[in-house]
């Protein structure tokens, strides 16, 4: 079993136009997931922004991006950062999710998603958000 720890970028309707810049700095391919394709629009404005999106090359660079909804709390520098932890099995990722959210605040619960067969959000007791998930291929969905 192999685990990567990514740097997952917030941001508030920019997530696509970053995706983009950091693919053409970096190459690699780029995935993004709307709101409106996950099925989780809560205001209509927003149902074409990023949910969740990724630039992978070839070369090992590696960033995730998504944008904060306008129902949570966003100001620029501030939890501009989640870490995403993603790793091959359900078992593996569910192990680290139960020692992670003691003391925690879950603010997604570990459940499939459109991206990912297992995904959930959790700040621990420290303050750090962590984005856990198994590595699946959206387009397979």
């Amino acid at each position: 079993m192999t685990v990567n720890a990514v740097t997952h970028l917030n941001f508030r309707g920019e997530a696509r136009a970053a995706l983009t810049f950091y693919q053409a700095v970096f190459g690699g391919t780029q995935t993004v997931v709307t709101y409106k394709e996950a099925g989780a629009v809560e205001e209509p404005a927003e149902a074409d922004r990023v949910i969740w999106g990724q630039v992978v090359s070839d070369a090992g660079f590696r960033v995730m991006a998504f944008d904060v909804p306008s129902r949570r709390p966003w100001h620029p520098g501030e939890a501009a950062f989640f870490v995403s932890v993603r790793g091959e099995s359900a078992g593996e990722i569910t192990a680290y999710w139960e020692k992670l959210v003691e003391g925690a605040t879950v603010l997604q619960p570990l459940a499939p998603s459109v991206w990912s067969p297992l995904y959930g959000m959790v700040t621990d007791r420290f303050g750090i958000t962590w984005v856990l998930d198994v590595a699946g291929d959206p387009a397979a969905r």
